[in-house]
């Protein structure tokens, strides 16, 4: 008995041993990391009491040692003496490395390396479309941007968003907010009495600043499509509406994983949002997740024996309790294990459960994941080329029409100097709506969605013409929903990138009638390629184009009935 009882309180004494010599053992690294943080709770909370409330768990820590992250002199006796060297926005870029390095050395570093950071696929493509050598300036970083037409454009209109903008105002600003490091993203709000929760489940909100441009894949996702302001006059709609910087949005079909209930995190993980993926030259290289995924996933399934070691901080996350032998799906591209989907297994099936990794909505967490099925893909020999998004992308947003012209004179703000300097770039645009994408090849051969990237006319003084530039982008719309009909393919003049109008066949020849007006490259302004045309329209990148002449015939007079199911 005596034995068993003492078995029995050294089993439970263990652990507690354990715990508390990892706990003190972190105490004592904060003091030789911050010598100061001893004397954090004692000194700061004196005027800052209503901020040891509000940590996440992670952060926990900080609520008695303030100057682990804010610096500053906690044994002041006076707020300026206790001011001195304090940083008001730890995270920044500008810090993160000193601040935030210490706990999180390789994602402070992958982040300083990611593309939301650098923007050199934004620099490479702006260069390229100026006609400048894409690295030919020594960096294609938008940290090191010279005075060049194109890197003065990134600096005074482009370059707000990358998270080097260091963030500077303690206000939550859903449509401006831009850059703050590590804040960009994990700080979540300003709670009234409590101190700002730093937490890994970042809100749609923190993706908007950025995202609701370019190609306005937040805007998409939540169904608003931004129109210009003749949309008023044409229809004036209840349905109507203006973002906070004033830009006129008309309400639609949102993206179906929103209805269903689900955030940017649940499908983006970590890996491909903070440059886990490495250095890639365009920012939809560096994205983690696909379609395929999540809804035909044929990657070898991993157990937590196989965990990556870099990655194990997200099995403390599990949204569902790990079972013995508990398996999960990883991403194809960097084989991140996905752990916010459960796995069930039902003799030789599958079901995979997906669970919300903010919690926000909760009615929702688990939702089954609809698996592909070849039944409802009758198809797909044919349909190999073809991007998901190819079909499934209900809409996406297009403008057509943009004239840049620089006034060497005008002072506007430099994004990289953080500063008005001299030289404004004005910005004028027309026919801004949304309809369904044209179809073009991407650089692995797959045919996607596009829309116009550019069709413009830049003036700089430089210059002794302007430039005209005619150039379609690759997207994921995030509009996902119902496939799109066969016809809106195969016998949609815009669809094929040949704008809208008429076309007809005779004697086996097809010919189009645009309804457009002609630009200064000859071709209609809402166009592509022309049906003739000898060389297909090019993209934003190298290696992207138009459908050819012989693919657009041939998906013209591709038949249009479908098999019977089953063959």
């Amino acid at each position: 008995m005596t034995v068993h009882f003492f078995r029995t309180r050294r089993d439970r004494l263990l652990p507690w041993l354990a715990a508390a010599t990892v706990h003190l053992l972190c105490f004592v690294m904060c003091l030789w990391w911050f010598p100061g943080a001893l004397w954090a709770a004692e000194g700061c909370v004196t005027c800052h009491q209503d901020r040891l409330a509000g940590f996440a768990v992670g952060h926990s820590f900080g609520a008695q040692n303030c100057t682990t992250c804010h610096r500053g002199d906690p044994a002041a006796e006076t707020q300026t003496a206790a001011h001195t060297g304090l940083v008001a926005f730890p995270g920044n870029m500008s810090n993160a490395p000193q601040l935030c390095g210490p706990c999180h050395e390789q994602r402070v570093a992958e982040v300083q390396a990611g593309l939301m950071h650098t923007g050199s696929g934004m620099v490479r493509t702006t260069r390229r479309v100026f006609g400048e050598p894409p690295v030919g300036h020594g960096s294609a970083a938008l940290e090191h941007l010279t005075q060049s037409p194109a890197d003065t454009l990134l600096r005074k209109l482009c370059a707000g968003c990358h998270l080097g903008q260091d963030k500077t105002r303690h206000a939550l600003d859903t449509v401006r907010d831009r850059g703050g490091g590590c804040l960009a993203c994990h700080l979540n709000g300003y709670p009234e009495g409590r101190h700002p929760t730093l937490s890994t489940k970042v809100s749609d909100q923190r993706c908007f600043g950025c995202h609701s441009r370019s190609g306005r894949i937040a805007l998409n996702y939540v169904g608003l499509a931004e129109v210009d302001e003749t949309a008023l006059q044409k229809q004036p709609t209840a349905s109507m509406g203006r973002l906070a910087d004033g830009r006129l949005v008309q309400r639609t079909e949102s993206d179906a994983h929103h209805r269903a209930g689900m955030g940017c995190i649940d499908c983006h993980t970590g890996t491909g949002l903070m440059g886990g993926a490495g250095e890639r030259e365009h920012q939809d290289q560096a994205v983690d997740i696909g379609c395929r995924d999540c809804h035909a996933n044929r990657s070898v399934r991993i157990g937590v024996e196989n965990w990556p070691a870099s990655l194990r901080v997200a099995l403390q996350r599990l949204p569902f309790e790990l079972t013995p032998g508990q398996q999960f799906l990883v991403s194809a591209r960097f084989a991140t294990p996905l752990w916010n989907i459960r796995v069930e297994r039902h003799n030789d099936t599958e079901k995979l459960l997906l669970y919300s990794k903010s919690g926000a909505v909760p009615e929702i967490s688990p939702r089954e994941i609809p698996l592909y099925s070849e039944r409802d893909h009758p198809l797909s020999a044919e349909h190999h080329r073809l991007t998901c998004s190819a079909c499934h992308s209900r809409w996406a947003p297009r403008c057509e029409g943009c004239h840049l012209e620089y006034d060497e004179d005008a002072p506007q703000w430099d994004h990289v100097l953080r500063r008005k300097t001299p030289g404004r770039w004005r910005q004028r645009r027309w026919r801004i709506g949304h309809g369904l994408p044209t179809l073009g090849v991407d650089t692995e051969g797959r045919i996607a969605p596009f829309i116009p990237g550019m069709i413009l006319t830049i003036d700089h003084f430089a210059w002794t013409t302007p430039k005209f530039r005619r150039l379609f982008a690759v997207t994921s719309p995030h509009t996902v929903g119902k496939s799109r009909s066969c016809v809106s393919c195969h016998q949609s003049t815009t669809a094929l990138g040949l704008g809208a109008g008429s076309l007809s066949r005779k004697d086996g020849q097809w010919s189009f009638l645009p309804a457009a007006e002609a630009l200064v490259d000859g071709l209609p302004a809402d166009a592509w390629i022309r049906l003739d045309a000898q060389q297909p329209g090019a993209g934003t990148r190298p290696g992207q184009r138009a459908l050819n002449t012989a693919e657009i015939v041939g998906i013209l007079e591709a038949p249009l009935t479908l098999p019977a199911k089953g063959k």
